[in-house]
């Protein structure tokens, strides 16, 4: 897919990994910050420019396009003239916000100033476990080593 900088992304390989699907997805930081601006509720365009520091007027319309390619948001028009959007995530776009948890609780525990996700509840920071629906039963970290993304 060309980009406005003339870069093209890389596509995934025939048969690639499920891994190699995501990242094809979401696979950047603005796509990711928007998923994340994207989880408490429809927004507009200048509202998701304003939550998501730093991101271009033109990487934000491309990366809006490309989630609503794949599916992970849709664009209902609120204005005809001149023609304005809300964005809003689909069911499978919101699927993403565990996987952005777990993401920023790797960044908490792995840079400086980061805070880690933490229960509402008590305070307490929060963990993720693999889960088994078939079993019913957390799959063990000696278990987890064996996981593959293929």
């Amino acid at each position: 897919m060309a980009e406005a900088t003339g870069r093209t992304e890389p596509e995934p390989p025939e048969g690639g990994s499920a891994l190699a699907e995501a990242l094809a997805a979401v696979g950047d930081r603005w796509t990711l910050l928007l998923i994340a601006a994207l989880l408490d509720g429809p927004r507009r365009f200048g509202e998701l420019q304003e939550q998501v520091e730093g991101i271009a007027p033109n990487v934000l319309t491309q990366r809006l396009r490309q989630l609503e390619r794949n599916a992970l948001l849709v664009a209902r028009p609120y204005s005809e003239r001149p023609p304005r959007f809300v964005y809003e995530l689909t069911a499978a776009g919101r699927e993403l916000g565990g996987v952005l948890r777990l993401l920023a609780g790797w960044g908490a525990r792995n840079a400086e100033d980061a805070t880690a996700p933490r229960h509402v509840a008590c305070g307490t920071p929060m963990e993720a476990r693999w889960w088994c629906p078939t079993c019913e039963r957390p799959v063990s970290d000696d278990e987890g080593e064996e996981l593959h993304f293929a």
